[in-house]
């Protein structure tokens, strides 16, 4: 693992929480309004936002070296291709919920402030802990490796429709507030004023509520959708953070890494959305990654113990990372999955 030791220059910092704020000020203009994100519209934003991080990728290469650009650009990498199995996950939680295409991207934008907010925390907290020693790393690789394997486990039952009824965040959520069964329009809370008008409205005659006279607001089933999702990629931090730190220990590079991938994966999610049925093999591509990383973690917790002198450079590493991402989508191509008749 290269050691970079770059700390929190005042440039530096300044430069990228001036892009951050721009990029999320601009994604929050630019899809403000509730109409669908056409493939063609996602791809190009996927363009742009990837030219984002790469031009700060380049102002590290200028004032910091070409080794701390390549472990930025190698944890880039590496949060985008992980984040994939993530999309997938919010899928099918968008599926099970019935959340329509035009109101997805206003949930994802909260679920990323959140991934933000979260990975920050994380960040902190899992470069601490490599402060005490070697078998902290040799854990953050047995929380990536059973990552791996439970994938593995998972992609054998995948027809198998998960109950979001019984999730822990929809189970919150339902303990405090009244549900209302329905959509309506962008909005995560309907007070009781709005609820009243709701019911006598003909489409609603059949819904039934359970109505308390205390309840101040009811939860609509965006709120639902959107705090599920919020909690599930809490636990995705979990295996990301360490997985990305296996780059690097620096905590500006891991964080700004990840907060540039994760600033384009609203429209990253409607480009994976419309490919999905052809990148069938891609989800396999990450299993094999979250394996990598668990054995490069590995390799250099036991370098601490055995000083055996091998470990895995920065450069092989992006390497494989694109490798394995360029064979998952060939593998897809070439060995399509059969359609049933």
């Amino acid at each position: 693992m290269t050691t970079t030791h770059i700390g929190f220059p005042f440039e530096t910092v300044m430069v990228f929480v001036g892009l951050s704020v721009i990029a999320l000020l601009i994604d929050l203009f630019a899809h403000r309004n509730n109409k669908t994100i056409s493939l063609k519209s996602a791809a190009l934003w996927s363009v742009f936002w990837i030219m984002v991080a790469m031009v700060f990728a380049g102002f590290l290469y200028i004032h910091h070296g070409a080794d701390v650009a390549s472990l930025f650009v190698t944890g880039y990498v590496l949060e985008k291709v992980l984040s994939v199995d993530n999309l997938f996950v919010m899928m099918a939680i968008f599926s099970w919920f019935g959340i329509p295409d035009g109101y997805r991207h206003r949930v994802l934008y909260w679920g990323i402030i959140g991934a933000i907010v979260f990975r920050g925390i994380f960040v902190v907290i899992g470069t601490g802990l490599l402060s005490l020693g070697p078998y902290i790393e040799a854990l953050f690789a047995v929380i990536v490796c059973w990552t791996a394997i439970m994938m593995l486990k998972n992609d054998d039952n995948n027809e198998e429709i998960e109950d979001y009824s019984q999730h822990l965040a929809y189970r919150l959520v339902k303990r405090f507030f009244p549900i209302w069964p329905k959509l309506a329009g962008q909005s995560f809370f309907l007070t009781n004023k709005e609820v009243d008008s709701a019911l006598v409205l003909p489409e609603n005659k059949n819904i039934t509520v359970g109505r308390s006279t205390k309840a101040v607001l009811y939860a609509t089933p965006l709120l639902l959708c959107t705090a599920v999702i919020e909690l599930s990629d809490v636990m995705f931090a979990f295996d990301s953070v360490p997985a990305v730190i296996a780059v690097s220990r620096e905590p500006l590079i891991v964080y700004s890494a990840m907060m540039f991938a994760i600033l384009g994966l609203r429209t990253l999610y409607f480009v994976l959305e419309a490919l999905k049925q052809y990148l069938v093999h891609l989800e396999k591509a990450v299993t094999v990654l979250l394996f990598f990383i668990a054995f490069k973690l590995g390799l250099n917790a036991s370098e601490h113990f055995f000083h055996h002198g091998y470990y895995i450079s920065d450069t092989v590493s992006l390497s494989i990372i694109l490798l394995v991402l360029a064979a998952g989508i060939l593998a897809s191509f070439i060995f399509p999955e059969k359609s049933e008749q």
